[in-house]
C-alpha cells in the first residue's frame, strides 16, 4: 500500500491522479490532499477518499471546509496555508508526493518533499526551473526518487537507457527530442496574435489543461519551461534539447541516439497515462486510457518552431544559457504577465516583451538556497509589476 500526498488536488493533474488511484484501492492509500480555494471540489474528494489531512488557502477557507466535513462526520483534519502544505510533504508516513501545484507556490513543499526524501512525482516544473541547482541538490544528498509527469519528460525518461546516469557520452544518446502540439495559433498570422483573447488562448487543440499553464502552451513558454526541467531532469546542455513541434500530440517525445536511432513514446494525450507510470513505476498498471489506434490517425507531421512567432521559447534558451537565476526571473516573469493577460490589463503579444524587460533588468545571481531562489523570484515580479502597469497606462 502506497500512501500519498497529493499537492493540488483539486486541478487537472490531481484530478487525473485520483481517478488512476480510484482504480486500484489496493494499491495506493491518499493521507493528504491539498488545494487552493476550490472547496466544492474538496469537499467531494475527502467523502471519497477520507484522507487524513487536507488543506486549502487561508483560515477562512479552513473553517467553512472543516464545518461541511463535520456535518457528515467526516474525520479529515482541516488545515490552511502554505507552512501546511510544507508539512503534508514531510509527513513520515508518506511514501510519495504528487507535487501538483502550479507556478512558484509550489516550489516550498515540493522542496520539502524532496529534502525529505520521498518519491516525489513531479507535475510541477517550476521547482525545477526556479530552483535547479538547489533542488536536484537536495534530491541527491536526501536519496528522494525523482519520477517527471509532464507527459514531454515522462516520455523521454521511458525512452532512455534503464541504466541511464545523467551522462550523454557513455549512454550513447545524441539529443532529446520536445514535442510541441504548437497551441492554438500555430498558424495564426502576426496581426491577429495582438487581438487574441484570454478565452481563445485557453483553448487548447489536444489538451485539457488550466488557464496559466493553457497561455503558457499557446505563446509556447511551456514548451522553453520544460526545456529547462529536461536539462536539470536527464543532465543534458540546452543544444542538445530540441522542439519539435508535433500538432497530433501522439508521440509524446523522443530520444536521439548517436547509431541514428531514435526511440519515441506514443500514446492518446491523457495525463493518466504519465502519472500512472509513475505511481506504478518499475511496474504497469492500468490508467483507464483507451489505446492508441494508429490506423485512425494514419499520419503525423514535425514542424520546426518560428521563434519569430514564439519568442517565449526563444527566451527560454537564453535563460538557460545564461544559467543561475536567470530561468527563476524568467519563471516570475512569466507568471506575472500571464496573469495580467488573463485579467484583461495587457494583449497576448505583450506577455514576451515584459518578459523580456524584466530579464534585460535583472541581474544574474547565484542559487545556494530557497531562500536565495525566492529573493530572486521577488525581485523579478517587482520588475514585471511595474511594467504591467506602465504598459497598462499606454
Amino acid at each position: 500500500m502506497q500512501k500519498l500526498t497529493i499537492l493540488g488536488s483539486t486541478g487537472s493533474i490531481g484530478l487525473n491522479t485520483l481517478d488512476v488511484i480510484r482504480r486500484h484501492p489496493q494499491r495506493y492509500q491518499v493521507l493528504a490532499l491539498c488545494a487552493h480555494n476550490q472547496i466544492d471540489r474538496l469537499f467531494d474528494q475527502c467523502l471519497e477518499f477520507q484522507p487524513r489531512f487536507a488543506v486549502v488557502r487561508d483560515a477562512e477557507l479552513a473553517a467553512e471546509l472543516r464545518a461541511r466535513l463535520v456535518a457528515v462526520s467526516c474525520v479529515t483534519s482541516v488545515h490552511f496555508g502554505p507552512e501546511a502544505l510544507v508539512r503534508m510533504a514531510e509527513l513520515p508516513e508518506v511514501d510519495s508526493v504528487m507535487a501538483a501545484i502550479v507556478g512558484a507556490a509550489g516550489l516550498p513543499p515540493t522542496l520539502a518533499a524532496a529534502v525529505a526524501g520521498k518519491k516525489v512525482l513531479l507535475a510541477n516544473k517550476e521547482a525545477l526551473v526556479m530552483a535547479g541547482p538547489v533542488f536536484m541538490g537536495a534530491v541527491k544528498k536526501h536519496g528522494a526518487t525523482l519520477l517527471p509527469i509532464d507527459s514531454e519528460h515522462n516520455a523521454i525518461f521511458q525512452s532512455l537507457p534503464n541504466d541511464y546516469s545523467g551522462d550523454l557520452s557513455r549512454s550513447g544518446v545524441s539529443h532529446l527530442l520536445l514535442t510541441a502540439s504548437g497551441g492554438p495559433f500555430r498558424n495564426t498570422s502576426f496581426a491577429d496574435l495582438k487581438r487574441v483573447t484570454p478565452e481563445q488562448a485557453c483553448a487548447h487543440p489536444n489538451w485539457v489543461m488550466g488557464r496559466k499553464i493553457s497561455v503558457d502552451s499557446a505563446t509556447m513558454m511551456n514548451k522553453g519551461l520544460e526545456m529547462i526541467e529536461a536539462h536539470w531532469l536527464f543532465n543534458v546542455p540546452a543544444e542538445q534539447i530540441q522542439v519539435v513541434i508535433h500538432p497530433q500530440s501522439v508521440i509524446h517525445s523522443l530520444v536521439q541516439y548517436v547509431d541514428g536511432s531514435v526511440i519515441a513514446e506514443l500514446g492518446n494525450p491523457d495525463m493518466r497515462t504519465p502519472i500512472a507510470h509513475a505511481l506504478a513505476y518499475p511496474e504497469r498498471i492500468d490508467a483507464g486510457v483507451e489505446p492508441l489506434d494508429l490506423f485512425k490517425i494514419a499520419s503525423l507531421h514535425f514542424e520546426r518552431p518560428d521563434l519569430d512567432r514564439f519568442p517565449c521559447l526563444a527566451l527560454a534558451y537564453r535563460a538557460l544559457r545564461e544559467g543561475d537565476s536567470s530561468p527563476a526571473t524568467l519563471n516570475a516573469a512569466n507568471e506575472v504577465a500571464v496573469q495580467a493577460f488573463l485579467d484583461g490589463k495587457i494583449g497576448f503579444t505583450a506577455i514576451p516583451e515584459i518578459i523580456a524587460l524584466v530579464m534585460d533588468q535583472s541581474p544574474v545571481t547565484k542559487l545556494i538556497s530557497l531562500e536565495s531562489v525566492l529573493a530572486a523570484d521577488s525581485a523579478a515580479r517587482r520588475i514585471a509589476d511595474y511594467a504591467v502597469g506602465e504598459l497598462a497606462e499606454s
